[in-house]
């Protein structure tokens, strides 16, 4: 577990083309913005004693990075690592690495996708991995995170 941190953030972290949310492929991703997204969950949390760290980039150094800068404020990651799922072992380094508990999420199914897609790499170093239910993939992903860091 990371040392006990005075505030309670989760980082929540969006990889690639997460940016074009509600752009890119509204069929298979949604129609949600990412700023909506975020905003839904910033209010989800409001009453949780847990603040939300948003961060989202299309490059997989600066995604590392954020990680780095933040591992000895943050309590839990919720990470959506898009296309670097499938192969991104520096990014499964950087979780693995910090030690803080975290949850990988997707918005569509990557089981019931293109085989390449059924692939993740960063899987192994989280809790535990929730795709499929759009934007709740998030929220439940959020909740499933702040139970296991209060069992602590």
């Amino acid at each position: 577990m990371p040392e006990q941190v005075s505030e309670k953030i989760i980082l929540v972290i969006h990889g690639p083309n997460l940016n074009l949310l509600g752009e890119r492929d509204p069929g298979i991703y949604g129609s949600m913005t990412l700023d909506a997204l975020n905003q839904k969950i910033e209010t989800h949390v409001e009453n949780s004693g847990y603040r939300i760290q948003c961060f989202q980039s299309n490059h997989e150094g600066e995604l590392i990075d954020f990680i780095h800068e933040n591992r000895k404020k943050a309590s839990g990651i919720v990470i959506n690592p898009g296309a670097l799922t499938h192969y991104s072992y520096a990014v499964r380094d950087a979780i693995a690495a910090v030690d803080i508990p975290a949850v990988e999420v997707h918005l569509s199914d990557i089981q019931n996708r293109e085989d390449f897609r059924q692939i993740s790499v960063i899987q192994e170093v989280c809790l535990t991995q929730i795709s499929g239910l759009g934007i709740q993939s998030y929220i439940k992903g959020i909740d499933y995170l702040i139970k296991r860091i209060n069992l602590y």
